[in-house]
């Protein structure tokens, strides 16, 4: 079994990532930060969602010596010109709850008719401080006046996904891994990793 670090404090990401691995039969064991003692920070300085999951996944394989997954994704409006985008999970500033942020989102789109939007992830898989492979996938939606759900996390009770009429919060964590964004970006670093793309 292979063993990575997750960089990443949110419990709902690491979920998702590791449903995903167990249902693709994907021998890995993913630790978070908890596990490791890490409290070390990295800033995320990058213009995009890849640049950031890179930041992420060089940083801490570097701190630890463990091949490192660093994932990085928002939501991307269109009429608000692609925001919160990579600033999605401080929208409404630091240590801003799930709920303070689906706040501001619909306090900025009051009145907005055109409510098309997309979920956009990247994920870096990185060894010793250098970047393996970067990938990203990307699912189109829209906001909805109001959240519908209890699942998922973030802004996923105020994303519509047209093709399930559902939001992402109403999804099965089995079905978000078959057509999310990060599944989406997920099953392009699977393939790397049964290809031997993580050699320890």
């Amino acid at each position: 079994m292979t063993t990575m670090l997750l960089a990443t404090c949110n419990q709902g990401k690491k979920r998702e990532i590791e449903n995903f691995f167990k249902a693709g039969l994907v021998n890995i064991r993913l630790l978070s930060f908890a596990d490791m003692n890490i409290t070390a920070e990295v800033s995320e300085t990058g213009a995009t969602f890849a640049e950031n999951a890179r930041l992420k996944a060089d940083y801490y394989s570097h701190l630890t010596g463990l091949g490192t997954l660093g994932d990085d994704s928002g939501l991307e409006v269109m009429a608000l010109d692609g925001r919160p985008g990579v600033l999605s999970a401080r929208y409404a500033g630091e240590g801003a709850n799930d709920d303070a942020r689906i706040q501001k989102l619909l306090a900025a789109m009051q009145g907005i008719v055109d409510r098309r939007a997309r979920f956009v992830s990247a994920v870096c898989i990185s060894r010793n401080g250098s970047a393996l492979a970067t990938f990203s996938g990307q699912v189109e939606g829209e906001i909805l006046f109001a959240k519908r759900g209890e699942g998922g996390f973030g802004y996923d009770p105020l994303f519509f996904y047209p093709p399930l009429g559902k939001t992402f919060a109403e999804l099965t964590l089995e079905e978000k891994n078959r057509i999310s964004h990060r599944a989406l970006a997920l099953e392009q670093l699977k393939k790397f990793l049964l290809h031997g793309g993580l050699a320890l």
